[in-house]
């Protein structure tokens, strides 16, 4: 969808292309986060662009890991932290320190692609388990796919590229259902993104045995920069998890998270974008096509739509789109067939002009 945006650009001029593929935030960050960036690179400490301990700087995990115990309620430490190059680095972290050749992974379907090449990456097998009517997890059906080959469960909420997000009924369901050792991976870039009140419950806090992702990517709007961190509470893996992780850290060639990113996120670790606009334009977009005669419920949370595709052929109307100068991406590339996934990352204005095409498109297919 990328190189189709940049030959439609060349085309038919950027101004007339709307392209609601890709999840990289259109906001900038926020000043606080600039201005401790500044003083960052301002003030150039002795040693602070070199080499730190392979878990990342002392000081900074242990001010993430009180930010950890005051939101969640579990004792974090310091130890319990490791920083990583962003959310994709702490799966893979943890994913490289578990798996043997073979071993199994549940993953939630529809899911993020690149679940699928994390799990390979390391010789594990995905196992995709279908979600609710309203893609919520369904705790039978993931307890009958749990084998003694099962190590873990990848779980993402705000869920990409759904928007639902996970209710505390249903993740202590969940937990329930899932039998030792098998370890909960909760990847959560998109907490601070939610709408209508909604609440995000602290998975750390809910199961027995999980694990904590989290990039500051999508809270900060700073994508490029990958800086996260992954949380393994105490008492979860005991410390030769800590250690393999702090290894594996190391070994899969990202060698430590960026340094000035570091120094960054343990000056201001709550920072986030406002998400009332995306809620804004989120009302506007599912409105907008709801009144077009589109299924398209409103997400939770994320900056992600799933609208039904009017024809069953998801990839099929992905072109019809196209030709209305729409980029989105077909649900089958995130394994359900017959949904697109649409970006509120998407500039307000291009939203409102993009519409005629969405109704253009409609009636094509119709």
């Amino acid at each position: 969808m990328f190189e189709i945006g940049i030959q439609l650009k060349k085309e038919r001029g950027a101004e007339n292309v709307f392209d609601y593929s890709i999840g990289n935030p259109e906001v900038e960050p926020p000043e606080t986060v600039i201005a401790a960036l500044r003083r960052v690179v301002a003030e150039n400490r002795v040693g602070s662009h070199g080499y730190m301990p392979n878990a990342g700087y002392p000081h900074v995990r242990e001010r993430i890991a009180g930010v950890l115990r005051d939101r969640t309620g579990v004792p974090f430490g310091a130890g319990d932290v490791l920083m990583t190059t962003g959310a994709a680095g702490a799966i893979n972290v943890v994913l490289k320190s578990i798996l043997d050749p073979g071993d199994e992974v549940i993953v939630l379907n529809p899911y993020f692609p690149e679940y699928r090449f994390y799990i390979e990456n390391h010789g594990g097998k995905v196992v995709a388990v279908e979600t609710g009517e309203r893609f919520e997890p369904v705790p039978e059906r993931v307890a009958a796919a749990v084998t003694p080959r099962t190590r873990a469960l990848i779980l993402n909420s705000p869920n990409n590229p759904t928007g639902v997000v996970y209710s505390e009924t249903q993740l202590r369901a969940l937990n329930r259902a899932l039998p030792d050792p098998v370890l909960v991976i909760s990847d959560e870039p998109y907490r601070p993104l939610t709408y209508d009140g909604a609440v995000l419950p602290e998975a750390v806090a809910i199961f027995d045995r999980a694990v904590l992702a989290w990039s500051w990517s999508k809270a900060m709007a700073v994508s490029g920069e990958r800086i996260g961190y992954l949380a393994i509470p105490p008492g979860v893996g005991g410390q030769p998890l800590r250690d393999a992780c702090i290894m594996a850290n190391r070994i899969l060639g990202y060698i430590n998270a960026p340094a000035i990113w570091q120094w960054v996120v343990g000056i201001e670790p709550n920072a986030t974008v406002d998400a009332g606009a995306y809620q804004a334009k989120r009302d506007l977009l599912c409105d907008a096509l709801q009144a077009m005669g589109y299924d398209a419920p409103r997400c939770q949370g994320s900056f992600y739509v799933f609208p039904r595709t009017p024809i069953a052929d998801d990839i099929a109307f992905i072109r019809i789109l196209s030709d209305e100068g729409i980029l989105a991406v077909p649900g089958a590339g995130f394994g359900r067939s017959g949904y697109m996934r649409l970006s509120l990352t998407i500039a307000r204005e291009a939203i409102e002009r993009s519409l005629p095409g969405f109704r253009c498109a409609l009636e094509r297919a119709c």
